[in-house]
């Protein structure tokens, strides 16, 4: 028997390298393959790995050459790769994960965040104010002031207007973002900068939010962002490779080792950024050889032509640190910006149902033209009915170009119709969730839908999952900061702080799935998996050492930080 097993162990391994050489071709010189005489460059021993392949589920080492995963199994079936070179780490006992993914972040975005006006967690108008305070004192008469991450349900509801600032910033134009990206709050100046007056009409897909006189109070939602995004300074690029440098250790410090990065793209937006972020930061890392994390990279669906040029003449896989994923679009906005498209009107406005940000016959057509081209599609959708109309478009797409594994995308897929869990799984669409933004909706959704309908329809995990859907944590970053072991307890306990008991507790997930969700399920999301999201032989070695010394401990108490984080099998954090 354990020559059986052995032998099963040995072809799945052989099987995950195939596929490997098979999807990304030009991999196959860098597969660790153990001729006889080779030694590791790196034992891991005296480990509790928790592997993510339900072959081999848990394993107590792993050796490590040339960056992958060499062997995984006991430290008898690992020590005959150790040679007089090896280094051998001896864990103790230390729980170690396969390096998270995080399916959906915005990544020179969240980088450039880190060095701005920080308002994320704001709990009070008075703080608010205080932080841009600070701000002004750095600046010249006439420098932008840019910050982000305020969510005004933590304050009581009251949104934040010009006037909160014009005191303040009389002579540096000011904008700021909400934490959701749907919406944005700027000042007098840079409304007059940006020639939004009372005159200004609302554009298509956005609003100019106003006092009762009809003046612009200051508040721009989605697509009406732009008036202002559009007159603010270009970021130099020296920024953002500083900000893409920065973003990639905070990810790290975290235990993320692979974004998935949907780009500097909101409704309203120019297409240009993503393509210029893509030649001037991610190609320039790459030749200097400063990458540090993975990257899968999506562009705005309108440009699918130039992804499927770019894929024809390089392939998917430009290198082991840059992946070309696909292409994204928005059909709705967000809860929090009364901009998420939903069947019933919203409690707190009865007029408003939501935005719809793109025709739907537009979206089909581009969707198809993607398909065909073999680009995965990935669709922003978080109301009710913007997840129906997409749900119902996939079926017209698989009508119209048929049945093949294109793992269709579906991003946030945060309040569903009664029957829409189920109707994910009948294309294996992926549900590309975060649960920690669970953590701000689960006060505000009833306030914002009604208690009944937040309650039936708000963050189905578990209900997505026995519908057949794949799920795939992410962040959102910079909407909610990066922290995969805070999103994993999240998924688990759908407890937001102070509350005593779980929010829609029928949707809590157990350990493993909540695991998988950020791990193996994630990388199946973006086409990576033969690649990443598990501890198995002739994938990367990328993992996270926890401060968890037993499997047990570690399920009781999932703590937030890792100890240390390794990308091809070497120390990238601390």
């Amino acid at each position: 028997m354990p020559a059986h097993s052995a032998l099963l162990a040995a072809g799945a391994a052989a099987l995950a390298v195939v596929a490997a050489v098979f999807l990304f071709p030009g991999t196959a010189s860098r597969l660790p393959w153990a001729p006889r005489g080779g030694f590791a460059d790196m034992i891991l021993a005296n480990a509790t790995i928790y592997t993510a392949d339900p072959a081999r589920p848990f394993a107590a080492a792993m050796a490590v050459r040339g960056g992958r995963l060499l062997r995984v199994g006991t430290y008898d079936s690992v020590k005959e790769f150790k040679g007089r070179h090896t280094h051998e780490l001896n864990l103790s006992g230390n729980v170690v994960l396969p390096g998270f993914i995080d399916s959906h972040v915005h990544l020179i975005d969240g980088g450039l965040q880190l060095a701005r006006v920080p308002l994320r967690g704001v709990r009070s108008k008075d703080v608010f104010i205080s932080r841009v305070k600070e701000a002004v004192r750095d600046k010249h008469p006439g420098q932008w002031i840019r910050g982000g991450g305020w969510n005004n349900d933590f304050w009581g509801g009251d949104f934040p207007t010009a006037a909160w600032l014009d005191e303040i910033c009389p002579d540096n134009p000011v904008w700021l973002s909400r934490m959701d990206g749907h919406m944005g709050v700027a000042n007098s100046l840079a409304m007059k900068i940006a020639g939004i007056d009372k005159n200004t009409n609302d554009p298509v897909g956005g609003t100019v939010v106003r006092t009762t006189e009809r003046e612009p109070n200051g508040l721009l939602v989605d697509a009406a962002m732009k008036l202002v995004l559009d007159v603010i300074p270009d970021v130099s690029i020296d920024e953002r490779r500083e900000a893409l440098l920065r973003a990639s250790r905070h990810a790290l410090m975290r235990g993320v080792t692979t974004v998935v990065d949907v780009g500097s793209y909101f409704p309203g937006m120019s297409e240009k950024q993503p393509w210029q972020d893509f030649s001037d930061i991610y190609e320039w890392a790459q030749s200097m050889g400063k990458m540090m994390i993975r990257v899968c990279l999506f562009f705005p669906l309108p440009t699918w032509s130039r992804v499927s040029d770019l894929i024809h003449e390089k392939g998917r896989l430009l290198s082991e640190w840059i992946h070309v994923g696909g292409v994204k679009a928005f059909l709705d906005g967000s809860l929090g910006s009364t901009s998420a498209l939903f069947y019933e009107p919203y409690e707190d406005d009865p007029l408003s149902y939501g935005l719809q940000l793109i025709d739907m016959g537009v979206l089909l057509n581009a969707t198809l033209e993607s398909d065909k081209s073999g680009l995965q599609v990935a669709v922003h959708a978080i109301g009710d009915k913007a997840n129906d109309l997409l749900l119902d478009m996939l079926d017209e797409v698989v009508n119209l170009n048929g049945m093949k594994d294109r793992r269709f995308r579906i991003e946030h897929a945060q309040h569903l119709a009664p029957s829409a869990a189920r109707r994910f799984g009948e294309h294996n669409t992926i549900a590309s969730v975060q649960p920690d933004h669970l953590l701000d909706d689960a006060e505000s959704a009833g306030k914002k839908i009604g208690v009944e309908r937040a309650e039936r329809s708000s963050y189905l995990f578990q209900s997505l999952l026995s519908g057949g859907a794949h799920l795939a944590f992410g962040s959102d970053w910079p909407v909610s900061d990066i922290k995969p072991l805070q999103a994993i307890k999240t998924a688990m306990s759908r407890k937001p702080p102070g509350w005593e008991a779980p929010w829609i507790p029928t949707e809590r997930l157990p350990l493993e799935d909540s695991l998988k969700a950020h791990t193996i399920s994630a990388a199946h999301a973006c086409f990576l998996d033969p690649v990443l999201g598990s501890l198995s032989e002739g994938k990367y070695a990328d993992f996270v050492v926890l401060p968890s010394t037993s499997w047990e401990e570690f399920s009781d108490d999932i703590q937030g930080h890792v100890l240390a984080t390794y990308v091809n099998g070497k120390q990238a954090y601390p």
